[in-house]
């Protein structure tokens, strides 16, 4: 895991990489190597090499990427983004048979947004995203809503779909458990969703000044989907 002996979260990760036939492509905005509390190692110890690719970028054309273009263009090839256009993940799966592809965009939300609609070439497969039915166990970032969740929960979730297998989220939920524990026993605190922050009158932090950001803010006290 890479971590010092005192947090080692080696115990914590499957003792042999998971079987999984579908392939995850992970997207990682660049800002994402610098955060210390990363969820992308940890997913990726629980994977094959050859079922966790991890691409780094903010743009990605088919000149500088022919391989990421091609499964792009893959019929079997997912993207998990939700959206007005996508489908819930379950509906794909029950209908899929053969191993599959899918792109996993790892950042902010506005990284993500950033990142999907600036490169066309993620907008070739089929947009998938997950039921909002699970509140993140990510508790020492905060999220925007009480539903969204890390990059690491988001695969544990899609595979287990997938795969039909609801072992594979339990066991890549594990080392994150124990990485929040270990955090939370060090001083970390718990981060409540900036939505839970604002609706009970606990966000203690200055009101954007931007008009959008406000109006996203004011949607997230009204329950409304953005």
């Amino acid at each position: 895991c890479s971590r010092p002996q005192k947090v080692c979260l080696c115990p914590f990760l499957p003792v042999h990489p998971l079987k999984v036939s579908t392939c995850l492509y992970i997207i990682q905005h660049p800002a994402e190597e610098s955060r210390v509390l990363r969820t992308v190692p940890l997913l990726a110890a629980c994977l094959p090499p050859d079922k966790c690719k991890i691409l780094v970028g903010r743009r990605f054309n088919e000149e500088r990427y022919p391989e990421l273009a091609t499964v792009c263009r893959s019929p079997s090839t997912l993207i998990l983004y939700p959206g007005a256009e996508a489908t819930n993940l379950e509906e794909v799966a029950v209908m899929s048979s053969s191993p599959s592809v899918m792109i996993i965009i790892d950042g902010t939300w506005s990284q993500a947004k950033d990142i999907f609609y600036k490169n066309s070439v993620f907008r070739l497969p089929k947009q998938v995203q997950l039921k909002p039915s699970i509140s993140s166990q990510y508790v020492i970032r905060t999220q925007p809503t009480n539903t969204c969740l890390s990059t690491l929960e988001c695969a544990a979730v899609a595979l287990s779909i997938m795969e039909k297998n609801k072992s594979i989220q339990e066991t890549i939920l594990h080392p994150l458990q124990a990485l929040c524990s270990f955090q939370l026993q060090h001083g970390a605190q718990i981060h409540h969703s900036k939505e839970h922050l604002l609706k009970n009158g606990l966000y203690d932090k200055p009101m954007p000044k931007n008009k959008r950001k406000l109006r996203r803010m004011e949607l997230l006290v009204n329950n409304v989907k953005i």
